[in-house]
């Protein structure tokens, strides 16, 4: 399991490419990769190369969304494969991000 991001050019987005498994053991990678720049205004989970997520992403899920502000928040999660969909469909996630 890998985290990469990437910035837009204008440094407003910010792109988090999670790998592999994304469970428990990415905790603080995946903090670690929004936490230290509040200048980002958009982030983009792209879960392309994701291949399960288990209750411990979903709360990593949350607590980026509360981070980047709760209720105002503009978290997308983009590319899942039909599994890691279902799974946020199932969790009623498409409630609180946009789900591309």
């Amino acid at each position: 399991m890998s985290i990469t991001t990437s910035k837009s050019t204008d440094g407003s987005v910010l792109t988090i490419l999670i790998q592999g498994r994304f469970d428990f053991s990415s905790h603080q990678e995946f903090r670690d990769s929004y936490e230290h720049d509040e200048s980002i205004k958009e982030y983009l989970i792209d879960m392309r190369e994701t291949t399960y997520l288990d209750s411990s992403a979903l709360g990593m899920l949350l607590l980026l969304r509360d981070f980047a502000g709760g209720d105002h928040a503009n978290v997308s999660i983009t590319n899942c494969n039909s599994d890691v969909k279902k799974i946020l469909t199932i969790s009623n996630f498409e409630q609180l991000f946009a789900i591309k």
